[in-house]
């Protein structure tokens, strides 16, 4: 949905606006011994080493360190800025591009059809009495008539058809286990019969 204002293209900031906040201050100066100091200087604890060969190293110089009384780079303080006027902005207007609500969401005819892009582990799941609406009381009368009016029965079948399977699957079960005993049995009697 398009917004109701936009900023204005047109509108451009002047050159003199000043969106810092905070700015250096021109009254603070650098003092005169701040580059005095190197950044880094030789390593007073150290020592060349014993095997060091001047003919073929050249002259030892000690490493450097980082030095205890370097500064950095200097920088002025900062002060609040006496020309600070705020973030700009554009200023806004309306825009051509935008819907009012009375027209973007107009009624429509009824939907035909719905897709329903569903991926499950276990297969069963249904879907039906689909409603797409904005009004909550017409929703719930058409859940009324629909979906409240079938589910117990719906789930009465349900659970009968589960129970008919739970009996089927236990009938087999029993029937396999009586053929293995009868198996064995015969087994048994076979190798008795070859003991004698």
């Amino acid at each position: 949905m398009k917004p109701k204002q936009i900023d204005d293209p047109e509108d451009k900031k002047p050159e003199d606006w000043a969106d810092d906040e905070y700015i250096a201050d021109p009254e603070d100066k650098k003092p005169s011994d701040w580059d005095a100091e190197p950044e880094t200087i030789a390593d007073a604890d150290a020592t060349q080493p014993e095997d060091w060969d001047e003919d073929e190293d050249g002259k030892w110089e000690a490493p450097q360190v980082p030095n205890p009384k370097f500064k950095g780079a200097w920088k002025a303080k900062q002060i609040k800025n006496p020309a600070y006027k705020g973030q700009w902005k554009p200023k806004q207007i309306d825009n051509p591009e935008y819907i009012p609500d009375a027209e973007l969401y107009h009624s429509r005819e009824a939907l035909g059809h719905v897709a329903i892009d569903v991926w499950q582990v276990e297969s069963g799941s249904v879907f039906d009495n689909i409603i797409i609406a904005d009004n909550l009381e017409e929703v719930n009368a058409f859940i009324d008539k629909t979906w409240r009016a079938n589910k117990d029965a719906e789930k009465k079948a349900h659970d009968e058809n589960e129970e008919k399977i739970r009996a089927q699957n236990e009938e087999a079960r029993k029937k396999a286990e009586s053929e293995s005993k009868e198996d064995d049995a015969e087994d048994e009697a076979a190798d008795d019969k070859d003991d004698l």
